[in-house]
């Protein structure tokens, strides 16, 4: 499935009144229900559970964030889920979700402080409290209910938390120009705001996309080493020299610098895969990856041998 790049309609629509929409409702309404994912609770959860089955690998320890992508479910769920998979047994209070913005430009970040997010499975409720001190704990961050009307980024990541993450509340983060001071700002803001608390931090990318197979894993092999030597600065540098590497880069910088803040001292490739592994056709593909960041005692799939999926 294409990612939409022409938000002009969008804009248009939020100046002749779409804005107080949100106001009115106060819930954002799901964009892609029935398209992108399931539109009904019941036969969402069978795709989220079926995925699910197909991830094996548990690390244990403590997770402080994941990198997931944002695709379609059916062609990055299975994916999503190796990295989806290690919040079973654990608990937390806030999903903190940042994504990239693929409607509206926009400089820093852009956050609903209140209300939820409609899905199938309900309404995923924003943590008010916690998402009004990121906004008080960097002027970068600040509401934009445009940037979260139609973007799918955030969206995406919702089917996974609330069928394994029923009772944590969300902070919905959508990141505007992914400048190198956007990532360092934000992820400073989440590191003072989220010390003591038990959050979890998602970062919501896909990598390369619409090249052929060959071409997307030279170009997503870079993104992957930085993330497995958890070096927020290597990857920052990447993309400052071939943004295209990742759509939610400047996402997935903050959110490993925020990690690294809060203590966090590993990471883990889950998983990593494209959509040509779905759709069968290898000419043009979207690269999808599944890591995870925390302090981890070891990694073994759940019949107790080493994952050999992604060759780490």
């Amino acid at each position: 499935m294409r990612e939409g790049r022409d938000g002009g309609h969008l804009i248009a629509r939020e100046r002749a009144g779409h804005a107080k929409f949100y106001n009115e409702e106060v819930n954002r309404p799901a964009a892609v229900a029935g398209s992108w994912y399931p539109g009904t609770a019941r036969t969402l959860a069978a795709a989220v559970d079926r995925h699910l089955r197909g991830a094996t690998r548990d690390v244990a320890g403590d997770l402080v964030a994941l990198v997931a992508p944002h695709a379609g479910l059916v062609y990055s769920g299975p994916v999503a889920a190796h990295a989806y998979r290690l919040l079973r047994d654990r608990r937390f209070e806030v999903a903190v979700i940042v994504g990239p913005s693929h409607f509206v430009g926009f400089e820093g970040v852009a956050i609903l402080p209140h209300g939820g997010f409609e899905t199938p499975f309900g309404v995923a409720a924003i943590d008010e409290p916690c998402a009004r001190a990121i906004m008080a704990a960097t002027p970068i961050v600040h509401e934009r209910q445009a940037a979260h009307a139609r973007e799918h980024s955030l969206e995406m990541q919702l089917p996974f938390v609330q069928r394994l993450a029923p009772d944590a509340k969300i902070v919905p983060l959508v990141v505007g120009y992914q400048t190198a001071n956007t990532a360092r700002s934000l992820g400073e803001a989440l590191a003072a705001v989220l010390a003591g608390r038990r959050a979890l931090l998602i970062a919501s990318t896909d990598l390369s996309h619409y090249q052929d197979a060959h071409t997307a894993a030279r170009l997503d092999r870079v993104v992957i080493d930085q993330v497995e030597r958890f070096d927020p600065d290597g990857l920052q540098h990447a993309l400052d020299v071939r943004p295209e590497h990742a759509c939610g880069g400047g996402p997935t910088v903050a959110v490993m610098r925020a990690a690294q803040a809060l203590g966090a001292r590993d990471s883990v490739v889950l998983h990593y895969a494209d959509s040509g592994d779905v759709s069968g056709d290898k000419s043009a593909v979207v690269g999808y990856l599944a890591a995870a960041f925390g302090n981890f005692v070891g990694t073994k799939d759940a019949k107790g041998t080493k994952d050999t999926k992604t060759g780490h």
